[in-house]
Order: C-alpha cells, then sequence, then structure tokens
C-alpha cells in the first residue's frame, strides 16, 4: 500500500514538473504579458488625420516592453475620446485643445462634470477651415446667417470649434437656415450636391476632402480675423494665429492667403497609467519624431523640442518625468 502511494505521488509530481518544464517558456510569456498593458488608442473618423496617426504609431508603441498591444479605434473624436477614457474605454487618445479644455474646466458638454485630462504630448495644429461655394454670398463669418451650413459630427471638436466661431459673430443655429452634422467626406459631397453653401473643417492643412471639392466646385476660404479672432484669443487660451500661405503647392497652391485661427491637438493618456509606462511611450514618440520614419505629413510639422509646451492639461507624472530629463520643459 505504501509502495502504490509513494508511486501515485511520485507519478503526480512527475506529471507537475513536466507541465511547468514543458510550457515554462509560453508560461513565463504569459506572466510577462500579465504585466503589459493592452492599449485601445481612440482617433476619430476614418476620413480624418487621427485615425492614420494612431496606425503609424501603433508599431512605435507596441515596441515597448510594457505595452502588449495596440488597438488603434476609430471614434467620433474629441468628445467620445475624453468620455471613453473617463470610462476606462480607451487608454489613449488624440484630443483637439479646446474640447480639453472645456472638459477639465467642466463647461460646454461637461457641464458640472470636470474631467482629469492628462497630457502625453502636444502635437499639430488643427486649423480651423471654413470653406464656402463661390456664388453663395459667403465672405465673411456672418455671411453664414440664413446658410445651409455642416458644422461637424455631433460632438466632435469640428462641432465645438464650429459653435465658438459661430458664437464670436454672436450667431447660433437658430440663425442658419440648415445645419448638418456631418463628417468631412459626408460635407463636401452635399457641397458638391448644392445642400450645404458652406461647411467647417477644423483640421491640418491641407484637408484632403477639401482638396477634393477644389477639383470639381468654386470654393472660397472665408476667413476668420481682426475682431472675429481677438474675440476668440479672448474667450479661450487654445486659440492660436494660423495662416493658410499663398502659393504654397502643398497646402491648396492658393492665390492669396487665409487667416484664421489653429487649435492644438493633443496625445493624452489615462491617469491610471504607470509612470513607466507612459515615460516609455513619451520617449518613443519623441524618438519617432525625430527619425526618417514619419509617415504622416502632420507629424512632419513638429518641432519635437516644443511638444510638452503651451498645453492646456497637465502631463502625466510619466511624461513630464522625460521632458524634464530632456530639459525641454518651459
Amino acid at each position: 500500500m505504501i509502495k502504490r502511494l509513494s508511486f501515485i505521488f511520485t507519478l503526480a509530481l512527475v506529471l507537475v514538473l513536466a507541465a511547468c518544464g514543458g510550457d515554462g517558456e509560453a508560461g513565463g510569456e504569459g506572466g510577462d504579458s500579465g504585466s503589459e498593458q493592452s492599449i485601445v488608442f481612440g482617433t476619430g473618423g476614418t476620413s480624418g488625420a487621427y485615425y492614420p496617426i494612431g496606425g503609424a504609431l501603433k508599431p512605435i508603441f507596441e515596441e515597448s516592453e510594457h505595452v502588449g498591444n495596440v488597438t488603434v479605434e476609430s471614434t467620433g473624436a474629441s468628445v467620445a475620446n475624453i468620455q471613453n477614457i473617463k470610462d476606462g474605454l480607451n487608454q489613449m487618445s488624440i484630443i483637439m485643445s479646446d474640447v480639453g479644455y472645456d472638459a477639465i474646466e467642466g463647461v460646454g458638454q461637461f457641464e458640472g462634470e470636470a474631467v482629469d485630462v492628462q497630457a502625453m504630448a502636444g502635437m499639430y495644429q488643427n486649423v480651423v477651415q471654413i470653406v464656402a461655394l463661390e456664388g453663395s454670398g459667403i465672405e465673411t463669418v456672418e455671411d453664414l446667417a440664413g446658410k445651409k451650413v455642416g458644422v461637424g459630427e455631433v460632438g466632435s471638436g469640428v462641432e465645438q470649434s464650429a459653435k465658438k466661431v459661430l458664437e464670436a459673430v454672436d450667431l447660433t443655429y437658430d440663425d442658419l437656415s440648415k445645419v448638418t452634422h456631418t463628417g468631412y467626406a459626408d460635407s463636401v459631397q452635399e457641397m458638391k450636391n448644392g445642400n450645404l453653401d458652406a461647411a467647417f473643417f477644423t483640421s491640418g492643412v491641407p484637408n484632403s476632402n477639401i482638396t477634393d471639392l477644389m477639383q470639381q466646385q468654386g470654393i472660397n476660404f472665408v476667413e476668420i480675423k481682426d475682431e472675429t479672432a481677438e474675440k476668440l484669443f479672448e474667450a479661450a487660451p487654445f486659440y492660436k494665429e494660423y495662416t493658410i500661405e499663398a502659393g504654397d503647392e502643398a497646402a491648396y497652391d492658393l492665390e492669396k492667403e487665409v487667416k484664421t485661427v489653429g487649435i492644438q491637438n493633443m496625445i493624452t493618456v489615462s491617469p491610471d497609467l504607470s509612470e513607466d509606462l507612459v515615460y516609455d511611450l513619451t520617449k518613443r514618440y519623441y524618438e519617432y519624431l525625430g527619425s526618417d520614419s514619419v509617415s504622416v505629413g502632420v507629424l512632419n510639422e513638429l518641432d519635437r523640442d516644443e511638444i510638452a509646451k503651451d498645453l492646456i492639461a497637465p502631463l502625466h507624472p510619466g511624461a513630464e518625468k522625460f521632458y524634464e530629463e530632456q530639459g525641454i520643459l518651459e
């Protein structure tokens, strides 16, 4: 009986050791992967710039030993991205500074519900581009009164900037004859069909949808300048002057310059991410911007030593640590 029990015990021990030894390598990886973070990266619509930026950064971030995988998610952009991080659905996102400011202050669509928005890095400026059809009679922002206007998808950063620009000239949606909550591609199609007189495109320059429209329709850019721009600067800290230069083939090849305003984009991260993880992601993003591998045009506009400056949101401690080491914080 004792011999039999001893045999059973020995056999059980051998089986346990065999299981550990046979799967030891896989089990080790499983243990490591348990400490790795899966990241859902909230971007924007597939026709905008946020989504391809997410795709370009995905393999860069996945090189981190702290990251298991990065899922690039198409979303409704800024407002949705902030809410998704708050709800734990996204761990990283791209947002516009105006929407981030509203979230931090608990105003606008975040009225009474301030959100802890933490930045990893600044990005290029989203330029407020108001495009009107020739013959629509729209030369100024005030001329949008009584017109059919596309203002961006509901909750998007485009809509937020459209509302603020209209407010600067004492206009609301009620003053327009028609308001459509269309994305870039749909706004262009509606303008081609004659269903819209003008539309807001708050994006990098150039916007490929505007370029497409220009090839089939006569258009003009509505400037945001002088008193209108000053009101925006006074009302919010995130607006900056921006000029779309004339004769730049990479930026519509315009006959005359267009004065407007821009809003900086940011990469934000969940406050729940560890300092080490965000430090490493920030480092990889910084190094990527200094390489020859940048594949999305708007990212080539960035001076990487400026990406931690003039942000409307506080830096995540991991990002702040990296920038301090680089000596590029203000």
